[in-house]
């Protein structure tokens, strides 16, 4: 069965940040990961995993100016240096936690950017990011958004992120498959895990519910299918990486609503 690890960003809200590790190791889980840990001093997070006995799987590189509507600056030319000071600073949290995996955003491209221009800069910045990764034992993840959630992210299907995978080279460069995003612009998700799993280029999984990115026990995605599907693909190539719970509960910031959501986990563990 995939290991899950609780997204502490969207899950556990009714607590505050630093208080959701504890959340999440009582209810069973024992990986989390998050999206930007740098508002908080390092040495107080790698403090809650140990205490709480858990694992950081997960976390992403500075985007930019995210309340300014960035989402990732890899691929925007003459930000480079800015990208580098940031990643080197993921680097620097992830060694401290433990953490195996560093997802880079790609970004949005600006209006009247040069597409072309863009993707040369995204390779060269990844390529610079995967040799200082490696050098650390750490992967570099990059992940295909869907373009209702972010208009304009560049980085949008499995077969393009497998391609700057392939084009970069790095080996441990590689592909974070979030199953919500994939329905949303491609569909036909259970043969793309049987497709690309194998391939060894799928370090990360999340999942949530689609449309409304809730529980995946709500919507249109048949997960207790899908995740079979994982199991028998990761049996098969021997993949045991982690399944990334990335939703928002669906009752919203109110006591106890992410373990009331957990129906579908507790479900499949029992």
């Amino acid at each position: 069965m995939p290991r899950f690890a609780a997204n502490l960003s969207l899950l556990y809200n009714e607590h505050p940040f630093l208080d959701r590790f504890a959340a999440a190791a009582a209810d069973g889980f024992t990986g989390v990961e998050f999206l930007f840990p740098y508002a908080f001093a390092v040495k107080e997070l790698a403090a809650r995993l140990q205490t709480h006995g858990l694992q950081q799987v997960l976390l992403n590189a500075p985007p930019g100016d995210w309340d300014a509507g960035e989402r990732g600056i890899a691929a925007l030319p003459g930000r480079e240096a800015e990208f580098q000071a940031g990643f080197a600073r993921a680097l620097e949290y992830a060694h401290a936690l433990d953490c195996p995996r560093i997802h880079v955003l790609a970004g949005v491209l600006p209006p009247g950017a040069d597409p072309a221009a863009c993707h040369e800069t995204y390779l060269r910045n990844l390529q610079w990011a995967g040799a200082q990764a490696a050098s650390a034992g750490r992967a570099v993840l990059v992940e295909p958004i869907n373009t209702r959630d972010f208009p304009g992210y560049l980085l949008q299907t499995q077969a393009q992120a497998h391609a700057i995978v392939q084009a970069v080279g790095a080996p441990n460069l590689q592909v974070q498959f979030d199953l919500y995003h994939c329905q949303i612009m491609e569909g036909d998700v259970a043969t793309k895990i049987r497709e690309y799993l194998p391939t060894g280029r799928v370090g990360h999984f999340q999942i949530a519910g689609v449309p409304g990115r809730h529980e995946p026990d709500v919507g249109e995605l048949n997960y207790p299918y899908l995740l079979d599907v994982i199991d028998e693909v990761s049996a098969a190539c021997g993949w045991d990486g982690w399944v990334g719970c990335e939703y928002r509960p669906r009752r919203g910031v109110v006591p106890g609503a992410t373990r009331e959501g957990l129906g579908w986990l507790q479900r499949r563990s029992g």
